[in-house]
């Protein structure tokens, strides 16, 4: 039997209902899983962004995960903010290679209004090359968001990380209800959201199906959810937490996939440690977003080859901006 939804295939079910869908059989969740999915979209389509980071390091926020955070010591080169010229080549370069989505990431706690209009620049300029357009700069204020619309921008990426519970294990230096603030300020605006979390950081099932819910019941669910692996890097405090089960990283794919049925789910960070067996699995529970290009922010990617090579070998193909 499929969950309940409402009108507008919203999940109208419980934390504990989520937690049930995770602790189902396997097979039994991805049969669920994947009526849904072919429900509201084609099952062998998927979407690709490519992500750019247009300013590397030096964030004063402590995610335990980030290797740009300046409170620890990961041999990250510091960058300043690139120029438009620098950025839109870089788009152009990605458009030619099948990517239909642009993504724009700045490591700062929160954008200056100058530094906003920089960014606004770039959106328009790659707005112009006709693909979409999405960035993500920290904490906005609610002008801000106004200026990012009135560009152009298409999303937003502000993710939660992880459960509300969870969340001050991860990160001391901002809260939770900071994220949702700027969510709702995008919102506002008329930008779509892109927000999701990551897999793997000690949290729990529970957690999972926490932040999972969360975004399900949201007034408006966000339009792409990115499930991120964690990237253990060697100097923040999360590098040797211990490897989530694979299988557990697909169940949560299929879950999102069953709480968010219109959304995309995006396989984000740690592919480039994912057997294809792995990833086809992920493709399976409902996966339909992916970023493509060998690097990902500072982390490395699976380069675009062979992500051709594994879209042939199960029969995927890339959906295209109109």
């Amino acid at each position: 039997m499929l969950p309940q939804y409402d009108a507008n295939d919203k999940f109208l079910g419980t934390v504990e209902d989520a937690e049930a869908l995770l602790a189902l059989p396997l097979g039994d969740l991805l049969d669920i899983a994947r009526q849904v999915y072919r429900k509201h979209f084609d099952p062998n389509a998927v979407q690709i962004s490519t992500l750019l980071n247009i300013k590397t390091g030096s964030c004063p926020e402590n995610c335990s995960y980030c290797p740009q955070s300046a409170h620890y010591d990961t041999g990250l080169k510091k960058e300043p903010l690139m120029s438009v010229e620098t950025v839109v080549a870089a788009a152009k370069q990605a458009k030619e290679t099948g990517a239909s989505r642009f993504c724009m990431g700045a490591a700062w706690r929160g954008p200056k209004d100058a530094e906003v209009e920089i960014v606004s620049q770039m959106v328009r300029e790659v707005k112009a090359l006709g693909m979409e357009t999405c960035v993500t700069l920290g904490l906005l204020k609610e002008h801000q968001a106004v200026s990012l619309k009135e560009a152009g921008l298409d999303f937003y990426n502000h993710n939660i990380d992880t459960s509300e519970n969870y969340y001050d294990k991860i990160i001391t230096t901002r809260t939770f209800s900071d994220r949702i603030e700027t969510l709702g300020f995008v919102e506002k605006a008329g930008i779509k959201t892109c927000c999701g979390g990551i897999i793997g950081m000690g949290e729990s099932n529970k957690d999972r199906a926490e932040m999972l819910h969360y975004l399900a019941v949201m007034e408006n669910p966000p339009t792409s959810v990115p499930i991120n692996k964690l990237i253990k890097i060697p100097g923040t405090p999360l590098e040797g937490v211990t490897d989530v089960d694979p299988l557990d990283f697909v169940r949560t794919i299929a879950v999102a996939r069953i709480l968010l049925p219109k959304s995309f789910v995006r396989l984000s960070a740690g592919r480039e440690q994912m057997s294809d067996e792995l990833q086809a699995l992920c493709f399976y529970a409902g996966a339909n977003s992916i970023f493509y290009g060998e690097k990902l922010l500072t982390a490395k990617n699976p380069v675009p080859e062979k992500d051709n090579a594994l879209f042939a070998k199960i029969g995927l193909k890339p959906m295209h901006y109109a």
